[in-house]
């Protein structure tokens, strides 16, 4: 057999190698997360990231306390989570509460329009996806964002609860980043309500193997309000934010016109 002749290999330019296939055309947000890329792209997409922070915050500062509901997109309105969902947004806007959701179909228009049939406020954080997602038409406000971290900050930071509908990847992530901020520290331990026990229940055999396991303390798992009923879940958020957070009704938050606040409501109001 003859010999096999083995070709010099050829040196990739510096940091070839962390580009992992971003091509040329690819969104901008999308390049942002494959490697190291050039220094001025880097630097715009601070410059993105930090307006659309101060976008969030400014679009937000005036909603009123909010309980966050997610849960998956794909639920439709004969569904019983449906149902559920819209049962907790009604509640909730009884409460006082606004309802917070990513403001697209399924279980997040269940929970916006609970609370716009029971005359209550409702706000809805949109991720830009390939598939463009419309904004259901119970939202009272409405935000697009392009970075995933950048929504899930608005849906945690103005939220006094969360109330976790049965839903995929993206329900299970939200989930989680809400655990994980609550078990270290970085927010204060706001309830957190599984709502769909027969959904829930292999995921809370694998958090108590978790617990048994010792990769979780049992205080982290005990701390989940696990039920099927949305009275009992909006009575408990409304208890604990109350007794335990100092939430009170009282006069909102008034725009300041020299940071320029007033002239969106100024703006609508022109246009109605």
């Amino acid at each position: 057999m003859a010999d096999q002749v083995l070709e010099p290999e050829v040196a990739k330019p510096a940091g070839e190698e962390w580009k992992r296939g971003a091509g040329a055309a690819a969104p901008a947000e999308t390049k942002f997360l494959q490697g190291p890329r050039p220094r001025r792209f880097e630097f715009w997409q601070a410059v993105k990231i930090f307006r659309e922070l101060v976008y969030g915050f400014r679009k937000l500062h005036f909603v009123g306390p909010c309980v966050t509901v997610f849960g998956s997109a794909r639920f439709d309105e004969h569904h019983r989570y449906y149902a559920m969902a819209r049962e907790v947004g009604r509640l909730l806007a009884k409460s006082g509460f606004t309802t917070m959701t990513g403001g697209g179909p399924g279980i997040m228009e269940a929970a916006n329009r609970g609370a716009k049939e029971a005359d209550g406020r409702s706000a809805g954080c949109n991720i830009v996806l390939p598939r463009e997602q419309k904004p259901n038409p119970y939202v009272d406000t409405w935000i697009d964002f392009e970075y995933f971290f950048v929504r899930k900050l608005m849906l945690v930071k103005y939220s006094y609860a969360f109330v976790v509908m049965p839903g995929g990847f993206g329900t299970l992530d939200e989930l989680f980043e809400v655990a994980t901020l609550i078990q270290t520290g970085k927010v204060e331990n706001f309830p957190v309500a599984l709502v769909g026990t027969d959904f829930w229940r292999p995921l809370l055999d694998q958090l108590r193997l978790m617990v048994t396991e010792r990769t979780i303390d049992p205080l982290d798992l005990d701390q989940l309000v696990i039920s099927d009923d949305p009275g009992e879940v909006v009575s408990g958020i409304t208890d604990t934010a109350m007794k335990k957070f100092g939430l009170t009704y009282g006069p909102q938050a008034r725009p300041r016109w020299w940071l320029g606040e007033q002239f969106g409501r100024w703006w609508r109001g022109l246009m109605k």
